[in-house]
């Protein structure tokens, strides 16, 4: 059985997302909030796989790439909210949250599911962004060419 690209495409942004934020946790820099932002690139880059393969195939409608671009990032955010809940747990739960610095994301003290929640709210808005712009970007690829 061979799975969709969207889904292959979301192991990659999740495997990405993941081992970059094993890598800043191991490098004790989990607390400084601008590194948090470069999870956007392993989002991107799997987006754009998936369009590139669309286009490759011959799949140049509009709303066809949207759809299987938004799919490709949402199910790659989703994957590592699970992944992040996964990990908070076994590090200790609220304990490993409340070490994180205060101005991540609440600016209080929030127990680990709601610091998921958030961070799943964050990140879904984000990776729309980044899909509706690699679909802008990729529309003229996608434009009938003649």
């Amino acid at each position: 059985m061979k799975l969709p690209k969207e889904l292959i495409n979301a192991i990659i942004i999740f495997a990405g997302i993941a081992l970059y934020f094993l890598v800043i946790d191991f490098l004790d820099l989990s607390d400084i909030l601008w590194l948090r932002m470069f999870n956007v690139l392993f989002v991107y880059y799997g987006v754009t796989r998936t369009l590139s393969s669309n286009v490759a195939e011959g799949k140049t409608g509009y709303v066809h790439n949207l759809m299987s671009a938004g799919a490709t990032a949402i199910m790659g955010v989703v994957l590592s909210i699970i992944g992040l809940v996964i990990y908070i747990q076994l590090r200790g739960g609220d304990a490993y949250v409340d070490n994180f610095s205060e101005d991540l994301l609440f600016g209080g003290k929030p127990t680990a599911n709601q610091y998921c929640i958030g961070i799943l709210f964050e990140g879904i808005a984000s990776a729309l962004m980044v899909v509706f712009v690699a679909v802008q970007y990729w529309r003229r690829k996608m434009a009938p060419q003649g």
